[in-house]
């Protein structure tokens, strides 16, 4: 109450000022406020000179904390010409420094190494954990069965498999072999065909003498039929070189 009755007293002088032209609310506009709300305002100067009278005191008054001088590296610019001297100043130079913001690749070939062997092993051993946690796993210790769980070996149904599959070297030169044999045949079939007269003869000599011996003709065949499965193929054996005997 004690609030808005003094608001009151405030809005009502600031009025009365406006009113008059001025800015600035004088005595009179708060006497004439007074007035206005029916106080008496000759009851004042007694209640002033009162007997038991409270005095307040003033606040203390409290020193502002001086601020810290901001750490300054290098000497700053000054201001050009054209920027008032009340403008802040211009930043530490610092600041100006460009970094970038991303690492440059390693290009190491000891770092590149060491990298791609620690994520092979660790690649490994996440691997082992998952067979160990998916799988049968046997321990090494009775008690603790959870401690360095080994993954169980499953035995083979038909053991000697392994040694008749083809390894991967194996495959991967048969197949070597096969797309060079493709690309040969068709070098051959995109070849122009520019036959000779000597060349005719010598086709006519070889077509007689294939007539006189069936069996060249049909191990040529045999020959352009090569089959690719390994257990089919006839065994090749070895060539023995004999040494010459130093006479």
């Amino acid at each position: 109450m004690l609030q808005s009755y003094i608001s009151e007293i405030g809005r009502s002088a600031k009025s009365y000022c406006e009113h008059t032209a001025r800015t600035q609310p004088t005595l009179s506009d708060i006497v004439v406020t007074l007035v206005e709300m029916g106080f008496n305002v000759d009851t004042l100067p007694a209640y002033a000179k009162r007997s038991q009278r409270m005095v307040i005191t003033a606040p203390p008054v409290t020193n502002q904390p001086v601020a810290p001088k901001a750490l300054t590296a290098g000497q700053n610019r000054p201001h050009p010409p054209h920027i008032p001297s009340h403008f802040p100043e211009f930043p530490d130079p610092h600041t100006y420094i460009k970094t970038p913001t991303y690492r440059e690749p390693v290009s190491d070939y000891q770092v590149l190494r060491e990298k791609a062997a620690s994520q092979r092993r660790d690649v490994e051993r996440a691997l082992t954990r998952f067979m160990a946690k998916t799988g049968e796993t046997q321990s090494l210790f009775k008690d603790d069965v959870s401690t360095f769980p080994l993954i169980a070996a499953r035995p083979f149904s038909i053991p000697y498999l392994t040694a008749l599959l083809p390894s991967e070297l194996e495959m991967q030169q048969m197949e070597e072999t096969d797309s060079s044999e493709q690309d040969e045949q068709t070098d051959t079939e995109n070849l122009p065909l520019h036959i000779s007269t000597d060349d005719s003869g010598a086709e006519k000599e070889n077509t007689s003498v294939l007539q006189q011996n069936p069996s060249l003709s049909g191990s040529r065949n045999g020959d352009e039929n090569i089959i690719d499965n390994p257990y089919l193929r006839p065994v090749k054996k070895p060539k023995i070189r004999r040494k010459k005997s130093l006479s």
